[in-house]
């Protein structure tokens, strides 16, 4: 099997370094994260066995090094940094701002969430994979999948009841 791992990696390199964000919660540290990733991938490019697409190969290996992070001293010395926010459109300042901290506390939950329940939302929402997608990148079943979804959403939803966070169901609608 041929593959411009160069292609791939440059195809790739923002999701790698979204997705990595999502479990260090710091953007050099994601980028890091990711600059080591394409090392090693270019570094063992015959190990790649082709049974997923090269995207979820790469998603794979940079959760695993984001849990390498996570599990070094070095981690366990820094402070985590919020989440990064983005608004778009053409709305009034309220409305931007009612949106803004909605978002804001919606992701604060999600990082929050524990890496199980936070890795299936990401993937699912942020990265738009599908379920078996996400279940080949986890290494766990498509149930377990659906299961770790739905736990995730009641425990943002709670937490955001609580809080008296509304959120519009149109926009955070629930799919599977």
């Amino acid at each position: 099997m041929s593959i411009d791992i160069e292609q791939e990696l440059r195809l790739h390199y923002l999701t790698l370094i979204k997705l990595a964000f999502t479990y260090v919660k710091n953007k050099e540290m994601a980028e890091d994260i990711v600059q080591d990733v394409c090392v090693k991938a270019i570094e063992n490019k015959n190990r790649f066995r082709g049974d997923s697409s090269y995207k979820t190969y790469l998603m794979k290996m940079t959760i695993n090094r984001s849990y390498d992070y996570l599990r070094s001293w070095n981690f366990r010395q820094k402070s985590i940094t919020t989440f990064i926010h983005q608004l778009f459109g053409s709305e009034s300042l309220e409305q931007q701002l009612l949106k803004r901290d909605e978002r804001a506390q919606l992701g604060n939950q999600v990082l929050n969430l524990k890496p199980k329940y936070r890795e299936v939302l990401v993937l699912y929402y942020y990265e738009e994979l599908k379920i078996h997608e996400i279940a080949d990148v986890l290494e766990v079943s498509e149930n377990t999948v659906k299961t770790r979804l739905k736990r995730a959403r009641e425990q943002i939803r709670q937490v955001l009841d609580v809080k008296g966070v509304n959120l519009n169901a149109e926009r955070y609608k629930e799919q599977p």
